[in-house]
């Protein structure tokens, strides 16, 4: 593989809408804004199915992307997530990008009942299921004997457009999990560590310029030589288009219980006017390699002017 080229890229994370029209509305409005890939999260709340939805929106549009930001592989068997993506990519012709993650969301494990082993575990799991992933989208018959899965002479089917198979998103805020994306991904996302299983301020100190800059160089380590053809993918949290940048910190660093400074030069965080931000996002590309990036469903039209700008740069 060549040299990852860092040009931007944007993607859009939806969950829902108000019915099938406002869904494909959605789709192609994304992909007209500039937007290159749309994802979804792969939870049991209040949002759609992952698989149907994504096919929806891939009938609804002609280059858009798609995919799960990301799959949680304890909630599907991998033979049975191979043939979703890979139907998925024939589907949509070549335009699925597979994201798979060992599951953190502790309510969805209690909710739904399904054995939230320790993150250890979960982690092995994942590792077993993107083998027969990729093992079932390869040609041919497929044999694989592991601790969690077990496969017999299966050749799966369809296989996807893409080949050998859809680019691989992993991402996390762990050493390992980084380590193991480093090695094994196309699409390297430098998130936040969820081992809590939780969403608050305790996250704040797993956020900051410091800590962002220790995950690169985890994934540096670990993924050697093919560290340059990789892609560094971030999910932005917090986007606040303001004139006031250190006012409007102010507000999420009391709620964070850290400084101002830490909120401003934390990289989940965009904040100020759309060329601080624009700047913004150029610089960290220059200390981290970060080049795609993916905002929430609130932010797609506010952040669409910046997308404009910086999408193909």
């Amino acid at each position: 593989m060549a040299r990852h080229d860092r040009r931007f890229r944007f993607a859009v994370q939806v969950g829902t809408a108000g019915g099938g029209q406002e869904w494909a509305d959605l789709a192609r409005e994304a992909e007209s804004l500039g937007y290159s890939v749309l994802t979804m999260p792969d939870h049991f709340g209040d949002q759609f199915a992952v698989g149907p939805a994504l096919a929806a929106a891939a009938a609804a549009t002609e280059t858009l992307r798609l995919g799960a930001l990301v799959y949680d592989n304890d909630y599907r068997h991998p033979v049975l997530l191979a043939k979703e993506v890979a139907t998925l990519d024939v589907l949509s012709g070549g335009r699925v990008e597979l994201g798979l993650g060992a599951g953190w969301l502790t309510t969805d494990y209690e909710q739904s009942g399904i054995p939230c082993d320790p993150i250890g575990v979960r982690i092995d799991r994942m590792v077993e299921g993107l083998r027969v992933l990729r093992g079932l989208m390869a040609e041919g018959p497929f044999t694989f004997a592991g601790e969690h899965y077990r496969i017999a002479e299966l050749d799966g089917q369809p296989k996807p457009v893409q080949r050998p198979h859809p680019p691989v998103l992993i991402g996390g805020g762990g050493r390992r999990i980084l380590s193991i994306a480093g090695r094994e991904a196309d699409i390297v996302g430098i998130g936040t560590n969820l081992r809590s299983g939780r969403i608050g301020p305790h996250l704040v100190d797993n956020v900051t310029a410091d800590a962002t800059a220790q995950k690169v160089s985890w994934v540096r380590e670990a993924a050697g030589d093919r560290f340059d053809q990789l892609e560094l993918h971030m999910q932005v949290f917090l986007l606040t288009l303001t004139d006031d940048r250190a006012a409007a910190a102010a507000g999420v660093a009391q709620f964070m219980e850290t400084t101002v400074d830490e909120v401003l030069s934390a990289p989940i965080v965009l904040m100020g006017t759309e060329q601080e931000v624009v700047d913004q996002i150029r610089r960290q590309r220059e200390m981290y390699g970060i080049s795609h990036l993916t905002v929430g469903q609130p932010s797609m039209r506010a952040f669409a002017p910046i997308v404009a700008r910086l999408a193909g740069t």
